[in-house]
């Protein structure tokens, strides 16, 4: 049988300034309280993180433990979603209050080891179900060439991201992999030999996190179309 190449989607229009978590500057971070915030500090787009409880529910929250961030000594995916702290929102309730903000997303596939398809199944099977035709169509991004794979299978409509901290020399085999149309990289490495390669090759460049406002302004000035940030009101007043 003949092996049909996958489609790759055209790039998504994303805003120039992303809310990290939320606007974790502010409030903490993957909470609904964090995302009024960083709509009330002007951001027209979040980032989040979703990964599974012990019994499959998607929730919001990047760490694989409840310790940083709840103060709880415990693993997520070994804690039900009923024994979860009710300031930790699940992707529905996240969803729910996008749809009252009017706010897009990068929805970050963030899984606990060894469940990285399922993650990004039960992540693109939440929207699918419950992303509002009013909103942006999402971005999902991930570490996870697993889980950018699996998400693409399950639902090749959702522009993917791949998420980097540097860039490796395999960067652009593992974008085109998994039908990537956008980069999310760390600024720490980011050079502007990278970002041009990066913008050469037809991708949009996001650039995670950063909250100074001349660095804003200089890796803008290097190609990035997208700045990932704590702080979304002082990097908006920094572009302007």
């Amino acid at each position: 049988m003949l092996q049909l190449p996958p489609i790759k989607l055209p790039p998504i229009k994303l805003p120039a300034v992303i809310g990290h978590r939320g606007a974790m500057a502010y409030a903490p971070e993957n909470t609904l309280a964090s995302f009024r915030e960083a709509r009330k500090r002007g951001a027209a787009w979040v980032e989040i993180d979703v990964k599974l409880t012990a019994d499959g529910v998607p929730i919001v929250m990047h760490d694989d433990s409840l310790k940083r961030t709840m103060g709880i000594d415990r693993l997520v995916a070994q804690t039900p979603r009923a024994e979860l702290p009710a300031e930790v929102p699940t992707f529905e309730q996240a969803i729910a209050c996008f749809l009252e903000l009017g706010l897009g997303c990068n929805v970050e596939i963030k899984p606990s080891e060894g469940r990285e398809a399922e993650t990004a199944r039960v992540a693109v099977e939440t929207l699918r179900r419950c992303w509002p035709a009013a909103l942006p169509a999402p971005l999902l991004s991930s570490f996870k060439d697993e889980s950018l794979e699996a998400a693409q299978k399950a639902a090749p409509e959702f522009a993917r991201a791949l998420l980097v901290s540097e860039l490796g020399e395999d960067w652009r085999s593992r974008a085109d992999a998994v039908g990537a149309t956008g980069m999310n990289v760390g600024r720490r490495k980011l050079t502007a030999e990278g970002a041009l390669a990066i913008k050469r090759a037809g991708y949009v460049l996001s650039v995670w996190t950063v909250n100074d406002p001349e660095e804003a302004r200089a890796i803008v000035g290097m190609g990035a179309d997208c700045i990932i940030t704590d702080a979304p009101d002082v990097i908006i007043r920094a572009l302007r």
